[in-house]
């Protein structure tokens, strides 16, 4: 806009020349000659600053799109620090508008001011990385100064709130595989060095030690295998085969595969009647019934001998609702928030068999179906898992 106007400024000063001269000049007075190109380089300028305005116009535009859709909260002040210009995303990060106010005012965090003050009393750019506890967010700041508005200075804010979270996950992910690898492995080794120590020629302990070799082979087998499903279910390779399912029938089901583990933990395990048959719903039923199973499995293992687990499902609204209730242990509350991420398992679980993929398995499975799952717990007084499918 600087060029443009300097352009047109050069223009009037010109123009203003041209007719003075013609003005003052007697021995050559102005003819139609003169007035005609005179008038014609006038167009010619015009011409050119028009197309110099429209080609601006069209750059500003696209940039204040740029800035209106980008995710980074961007904000300009001048030399006194009052904000001229913010884009909606520093809006929204701040939580009120912010033109016109003072840079104190709209950061409001002593650690972005102080960094603001340092850009402007240096000239120099500045980068801060902060946490902001009420709001459990993690912000980066960069701040440049702005030559041409003489102390102002451009702040670009970024929200690394997601990308912390997710750099938590992985951490845990890679703990947590970590921890379920290296016990099996471990055994593994141990019962090898033992068969090399003579116990292999034994007659009774060789079959047993191969027995306790098998078993670890199978749960490390069963490992691999579960974090490829989860890997498919999550990109979304698992094709789904939909068709029409009675909810009470895909109950019996689960229940009856997973009777006799019940017996062998002294568990009741029934499936609560309704008074009316309940609606069909759309889904694929042998991965329902893996839902089911993994939610049966984890109730009987966290539930004392004597204790039951009760499947039931009602109607809520176009939905099925699913539930396994059972009499455990429970969960405590801070844990609950977590129970579906891989490899999760609350510490008194830790000594539990299973990999602890199963309730993330079953979340993706559900929520594929147009679902949601959840749970409700209270420690020591048993839990409940629900999960929704919609109707036929």
């Amino acid at each position: 806009m600087l060029w443009l106007g300097w352009q047109y400024w050069t223009l009037r000063r010109g123009i203003h020349a041209m007719l003075s001269a013609a003005q003052r000049s007697e021995a050559l007075p102005p003819t139609e000659g003169m007035l005609g190109e005179l008038a014609r380089l006038l167009n010619q300028q015009r011409a050119a600053l028009r197309e110099r305005l429209v080609a601006a116009n069209t750059e500003r535009g696209r940039l204040a799109a740029i800035l209106d859709q980008l995710a980074d909260a961007v904000i300009i002040a001048d030399a006194e620090g009052r904000v001229r210009f913010a884009n909606p995303a520093a809006e929204q990060l701040c939580g009120l508008p912010l033109v016109g106010r003072s840079v104190v005012e709209a950061l409001r965090h002593h650690q972005l001011v102080d960094a603001w003050r340092r850009c402007r009393d240096t000239g120099q750019p500045q980068t801060e990385s902060l946490e902001v506890p009420a709001s459990r967010q993690f912000l980066q700041a960069v701040i440049v100064p702005d030559r041409e508005a003489h102390s102002g200075a451009l702040l670009v804010v970024r929200d690394l709130t997601r990308l912390r979270r997710l750099e938590t996950v992985r951490r845990d992910f890679i703990s947590n595989i970590s921890h379920e690898l290296r016990t099996p492995i471990a055994s593994l080794k141990a019962l090898a060095e033992t068969l090399q120590a003579g116990a292999l020629s034994d007659p009774e302990a060789g079959p047993r030690f191969l027995g306790r070799i098998q078993t670890e082979v199978d749960a490390l087998a069963q490992l691999v295998q579960e974090l490829l499903d989860l890997s498919r279910i999550e990109s979304g390779q698992v094709e789904l085969i939909f068709r029409r399912v009675e909810p009470l029938a895909l109950l019996r089901s689960a229940a009856d595969r997973m009777r006799v583990q019940a017996e062998r933990a002294g568990v009741s395990l029934t499936v609560q009647e309704t008074p009316e048959p309940l609606p069909e719903v759309w889904a694929d039923e042998t991965r329902l019934e893996q839902v089911l199973v993994n939610l049966i499995h984890n109730a009987i293992k966290f539930t004392h001998r004597g204790g039951s687990v009760t499947l039931s499902a009602q109607t809520q609204g176009r939905t099925v609702v699913f539930a396994v209730r059972d009499t455990g242990i429970g969960i405590p509350a801070d844990e609950l928030p977590r129970i579906f991420e891989r490899f999760y398992r609350v510490d008194k679980s830790r000594s539990g068999s299973g990999t602890g993929l199963g309730l993330s398995i079953s979340k993706h499975i559900v929520e594929a179906h147009g679902g949601r799952i959840w749970a409700k717990s209270r420690e020591g007084e048993g839990s409940i898992f629900f999960f929704s499918i919609p109707i036929v």
